[in-house]
């Protein structure tokens, strides 16, 4: 799930379950908020695995900083944005040009032209797209 192994998904799970609120909830929110995950939520690569490659490559800047962290937690009000000299790259353009109008993400905003993307909220679970039932992976992981 979102491309993270074992152990890291366990160390989610321990922190999701320390906040306040459902843990499971908890969970996909802590996965949402994962750089590699934003970027491939703001159509900036194919995949997860795309976005994260791309990220540990240093393509990408929040808030105007470098940074090739996948799992770097974004905050709201966060910009990530394509570096200026990875705006040419094949992979980037042609995930660009997939994009047909507004991405469809309430917690995201997406300016195409600057290749810039804002994290404007932490994401509800009914707005995540997830066919998931996360309460099994509670359970799971509670024992």
């Amino acid at each position: 799930m979102y491309g993270v192994l074992e152990r890291q998904f366990r160390n989610y799970f321990k922190k999701a379950d320390k906040m306040k609120g459902e843990t499971g909830t908890n969970l996909l929110t802590l996965l949402e908020r994962r750089l590699d995950n934003v970027v491939y939520r703001l159509g900036f690569a194919s995949t997860r695995a795309q976005a994260r490659q791309m990220v540990s490559h240093a393509h990408f800047l929040v808030n105007n900083r470098k940074c090739n962290y996948p799992s770097a937690s974004i905050n709201p009000g966060d910009i990530v944005q394509v570096r200026d000299k990875s705006k040419k790259i094949d992979m980037i353009m042609e995930s660009m040009k997939r994009i047909k109008g507004d991405i469809g993400l309430p917690w995201l905003e997406l300016d195409k032209a600057k290749m810039t993307g804002t994290f404007l909220s932490i994401p509800d679970r009914e707005d995540m797209a997830l066919t998931v039932n996360e309460q099994l992976v509670v359970e799971l992981y509670s024992k």
